[in-house]
C-alpha cells in the first residue's frame, strides 16, 4: 500500500494505482476528456493535469502512478489555469454552435468549459470548416467538432480490431479520419457505432431519423407501428435519468403510445421466431452433413465483417434474417393482411440499441416486395430518448402499459437476445429439447453468459456431444472466424455479437456505457428472462399459431421467402 496526500487529504491505495483512481477513492473529481474506462490510457488531452509538490512540471493524473509520500494538488491556481488554457485552445478549433449539436447539454467539452468558468474564449477561432461524412445510412462524422481525443481510434482499433479511424499528421495539423480522408463507407467500417458511443462531443453520431418518424406519425394516411428490441428495455431508463439496469418495459410502451404509434410490438416475438428457424436450420445441417459450424446472422455489423473480410465463410452464416427484419417482413405481409391495411400505407419503425441496424434495414435484400423496405425507419435508444424529451413526457410518472397483440406475447428466450450469449442460450434451450425429445433439467446455460471475450459450452444432442462458442466484439469474432477459415474450429454453432457485451452495449445505447454499466444491463436482462412465464421460444403459443395459420412449418417455402435471406462478397 502507498500513502499519499491529495488536497491535504490522506489517501492510502495499492501500489500502481494512478492519481486519477486514487482521487476517486475520496470522491475527488479530476476532469478528463481523452480518458475512458475500459479503453487504453492515452494522456493526450492533458485536461487531467495535476501538480505534485517538489516537481517542476505538471503531470497527467490518468497515467501517473502514485508514489509513497506524494503530495498532490488537483485544483491549484497553476493547475486550473493550465486546464482552462487547454480547453480554450480546443474550443478555438471546435465548431462551438452548441445549440445545433446533438450532444448539447450532454457534451463533455461543454461541461468542462462550464466547470472552468469559460464564458469568453481568450483565443480567436482558427477552425477551418470541413465537409461532413454522411455517405452511409448509419453514422455521421463531423470533423469540425472533433477534439482529437483518440477514443474513437482506440475503440475501433483495439476493441473492434477494424482500424478504420486513424490519427494522421502531427501537431496542429493532426486529424482523426479514415485514411487518406476517405468516407466511412469507402472503408471496412461495419457501422457498429462504438466510436459514437465513446465520443465525448458529437463528432461521430448516429444518422438521426427522428424527423422521418415524426412526419410519419403526423400523416393521417399512415398506420405507424413500432417494434422494440430486447436490450432497449434495460437501457432506456438511463436516458430518462434512472440508474443503469433499470427495467422500464411497461413505461417504455406507455411512452411510445403517447408519441402516437398505432401499435407497439416486441421484437422479442421475432427473436423467438428466429430461434425456431435458426434452431431447425442447425438441426438440419447437423443431420444432413451441412456446412458447419453454423454462425448466427442476427448482428448486421458481424455480417458486414464477413462479407468484406471473410467471404469464404458466407455459407457458414445462418440464412435467417435478424429479428428486426423478420418483424418487418411479417408486418408488411401477415400483419397488413390481417389488419386489412395496404402495405404501402404501413410504416414500420424499429427501436434498436444499434447503429448498424439502420444499415441493415436499408439493404436491398430486406424487402419482401422488391420495391419498399420492410423496416422504414430505425431509431437508436438515444433517439427514442430524444423524442420522449421533445414530447415533454414525464417518464417516471407514466402508467404501465403492455405490448399489443399479436406480436406482444414473448418468451424469456427472446428477451436474452440482448446480452452476449443470449442467442446461443435461447437456441440451446429449444434445440436440446427438440432433438432430445425431453425437457431440460436446467434452463440456464451459464457458461455462455458474461463479459469474457470468448465463451464455450458442450451440449448433448441425441447422444452426440456438440461444442458451441460465443464471441462479442469484432476482435474476438475474428479469432473464431480465423479458426473456421483455417479448418481448425471445433464448434458446431457459433454466436457473434459485434458490440462489447452484445446488444446491451450497442453503439446506439445511452452514452457513458462502461463494462460496469454493461454488467448491470446484463443482470437486468436475465432478470427479465427469469420473471417470464414462458422461457422457451418453442413454447410461445403465438409463434405456434403463426406456423399453424400462416407459415405452416419451420423452414417451409413461405418461411424461406419471408424470414431467410442471402449474403454476398462485397467491398466497403
Amino acid at each position: 500500500m502507498v500513502n499519499i496526500k491529495i488536497n491535504n487529504t490522506d489517501v492510502t491505495v495499492e501500489e500502481g494505482t494512478t492519481i486519477l483512481d486514487a482521487a476517486k477513492t475520496k470522491n475527488i473529481k479530476i476532469p478528463t476528456l481523452c480518458y475512458y474506462p475500459d479503453l487504453d490510457i492515452k494522456s493526450d488531452c492533458r485536461i487531467c493535469t495535476v501538480e505534485i509538490a517538489g516537481e517542476k512540471g505538471l503531470v497527467t493524473a490518468c497515467s501517473t502512478p502514485v508514489r509513497e509520500g506524494m503530495e498532490i494538488k488537483t485544483n491549484s491556481p497553476r493547475v486550473l489555469n493550465a486546464r482552462k488554457t487547454i480547453t480554450e485552445l480546443m474550443l478555438a478549433n471546435h465548431d462551438a454552435n452548441c445549440t445545433a449539436c446533438e450532444k448539447n447539454m450532454n457534451c463533455e467539452l461543454q461541461t468542462l468549459a462550464n466547470t472552468l468558468g469559460i464564458d469568453e474564449n481568450r483565443f480567436e477561432s482558427v477552425l477551418e470548416m470541413q465537409e461532413l461524412d454522411t455517405a452511409n445510412t448509419s453514422i455521421t462524422r463531423n470533423p469540425n467538432r472533433c477534439i482529437k481525443c483518440g477514443r474513437c481510434v482506440d475503440v475501433c482499433k483495439n476493441v473492434q480490431g477494424i482500424n478504420v479511424l486513424e490519427s494522421m499528421n502531427r501537431s496542429h495539423e493532426m486529424v482523426i479520419s479514415p485514411k487518406y480522408g476517405k468516407y466511412l463507407s469507402d472503408e471496412d467500417c461495419t457501422f457498429c457505432g462504438q466510436c459514437s458511443s465513446v465520443c465525448p462531443v458529437a463528432s461521430i453520431t448516429e444518422k438521426d431519423e427522428t424527423d422521418i418518424v415524426w412526419n410519419a406519425l403526423d400523416d393521417d394516411k399512415k398506420h405507424v407501428i413500432v417494434q422494440v428490441a430486447p436490450a432497449v428495455r434495460v437501457s432506456l431508463g438511463e436516458e430518462m435519468g434512472q440508474k443503469p439496469g433499470s427495467i422500464v418495459t411497461e413505461k417504455m410502451v406507455a411512452a411510445l403510445k403517447q408519441l402516437g404509434f398505432d401499435r407497439v410490438f416486441d421484437t422479442d416475438f421475432t427473436a423467438d421466431l428466429t430461434i425456431i428457424e435458426e434452431g431447425n436450420e442447425l438441426i438440419e445441417r447437423i443431420k444432413t452433413g451441412g456446412k458447419l459450424p453454423m454462425m448466427t446472422s442476427c448482428c448486421p455489423g458481424w455480417i458486414s465483417l464477413v462479407e468484406q473480410k471473410y467471404p469464404d465463410l458466407i455459407d457458414n452464416i445462418s440464412s435467417c434474417k435478424s429479428p428486426q427484419q423478420m418483424f418487418g417482413a411479417l408486418a408488411k405481409t401477415y400483419y397488413a393482411k390481417k389488419q386489412n391495411i395496404d402495405p404501402k400505407d404501413l410504416f414500420v419503425v424499429s427501436i434498436m440499441p444499434c447503429t448498424a441496424k439502420k444499415y441493415e434495414a436499408a439493404r436491398e435484400e430486406m424487402s419482401v416486395d422488391g420495391k419498399n423496405q420492410d423496416v422504414d425507419a430505425v431509431l437508436t435508444t438515444r433517439e427514442l430518448g430524444k423524442m420522449v424529451r421533445q414530447m415533454g413526457i414525464n417518464f417516471d410518472q407514466l402508467d404501465k402499459v403492455e405490448f399489443d397483440d399479436p406480436f406482444g406475447i414473448t418468451s424469456g428466450a427472446g428477451a436474452i437476445f440482448g446480452a452476449t450469449g443470449g442467442v446461443m442460450e435461447a437456441a440451446l434451450r429449444t434445440v436440446s429439447e427438440v432433438v432430445n425429445e425431453k425437457p431440460l433439467e436446467k434452463l440456464d446455460f451459464e457458461t455462455v453468459r458474461g463479459l469474457e471475450g470468448i465463451k464455450e459450452a458442450e451440449v448433448d444432442l441425441g447422444g452426440q456431444k456438440v461444442k458451441v462458442a460465443v464471441a462479442h466484439s469484432l476482435s474476438k469474432a475474428k479469432t473464431l472466424a480465423d479458426q473456421v477459415k483455417d479448418g481448425t474450429s471445433p464448434y458446431a454453432f457459433i454466436e457473434v455479437m459485434t458490440c462489447p457485451g452484445g446488444c446491451i452495449g450497442g453503439g446506439g445505447q445511452p452514452y457513458n456505457t462502461t463494462n460496469a454499466v454493461r454488467e448491470e444491463r446484463i443482470r437486468a436482462t436475465y432478470q427479465v428472462d427469469s420473471d417470464m412465464k414462458i422461457r422457451k421460444s418453442h413454447e410461445n403459443p403465438v409463434i405456434n399459431k403463426l406456423y399453424d395459420d400462416y407459415l405452416k412449418k419451420p423452414l417451409s417455402d413461405l418461411s424461406h421467402d419471408l424470414l431467410h435471406t442471402h449474403y454476398r462478397k462485397r467491398n466497403a
